[in-house]
């Protein structure tokens, strides 16, 4: 358990720090590296599209990360009597997360990057920013092979350019011939692809799942649920007015789940 409660502390660190890195490397590396030639003006500077897209992505992201955090699962009283006892006995709907110490309603599982739990309040938001962080990872990633051909004068037009990149560039690291910016961004190149197919796997396990109007924590347990269709299963989750939830972050897009805690 203490294991636990300092992963719960160390990937939301780390996650932070990785988002702050990026921010770097595309404000004093990616971006300066776009500015066109004065002679071939043009309406929308390459480097001005980017650094809008970039900025909307990521805001995507980061904006729903918050609000995962404070859109937190409440707390139910799952049976009566003690704390200790209640914890034994959530009705089947809810668990008890140890690494919270609370019952959560609808509980899907904890996600220890956030350092909270992912349930009926936060879902929408979280997969939103598992979509979102997908998205900026591998921009960025383009981003960034871009920035390496034009330094190394290296083509990826090779399917298999990507996969020795890592290796061949070591050894040049080692010999002088790649410096240490150029190295630090092939790293990561190849940690932006593996968030972004990590967190794109998330976002469509959990897609799939809400079609099914099912959790994790469900499939895990082999709980039965009652079959709705999926139009139905989807707006309980997005709500009706999902293309404002998915264009800018908000808490409430008129969900049934909220209406139903509001009541």
């Amino acid at each position: 358990m203490l294991a636990l409660r300092l992963l719960n502390v160390v990937a939301p660190a780390y996650f932070l720090c990785i988002s702050l890195v990026t921010f770097a490397l595309q404000l004093f590396l990616f971006l300066p590296s776009m500015r066109q030639d004065p002679a071939t003006a043009r309406l929308f500077p390459p480097a001005l599209l980017h650094g809008a897209l970039f900025l909307f992505l990521s805001t995507n992201a980061l904006g729903n990360y918050v609000l995962v955090i404070q859109n937190s699962p409440d707390d139910l009283d799952a049976c009566p009597g003690p704390s200790a006892r209640r914890a034994l006995c959530p009705p089947p709907s809810t668990h008890f997360c140890r690494v919270c110490a609370r019952v959560t309603l609808r509980h899907d599982h904890h996600c220890f990057f956030t350092g909270n739990c992912i349930g009926g309040r936060n879902m929408r938001n979280f997969v939103l920013f598992c979509l979102y962080t997908s998205l900026a990872c591998l921009y960025s990633m383009v981003a960034g092979v871009a920035y390496i051909s034009a330094a190394l004068s290296t083509s990826f037009a090779h399917p298999l350019a990507f996969l020795t990149l890592l290796p061949t560039s070591i050894s040049q690291f080692f010999s002088g011939a790649v410096l240490g910016s150029e190295m630090f961004v092939i790293l990561m190149l190849y940690l932006w692809f593996a968030i972004g197919l990590a967190c794109a796997g998330f976002c469509c396990h959990q897609l799939l799942l809400i079609l099914r109007g099912q959790t994790r924590h469900q499939v895990r347990k082999g709980v039965a649920v009652r079959a709705r269709p999926w139009r139905k299963n989807l707006q309980e989750v997005f709500g009706k007015r999902w293309l404002l939830g998915l264009l800018v972050p908000m808490f409430n897009v008129g969900g049934e789940s909220s209406k139903q805690r509001d009541k």
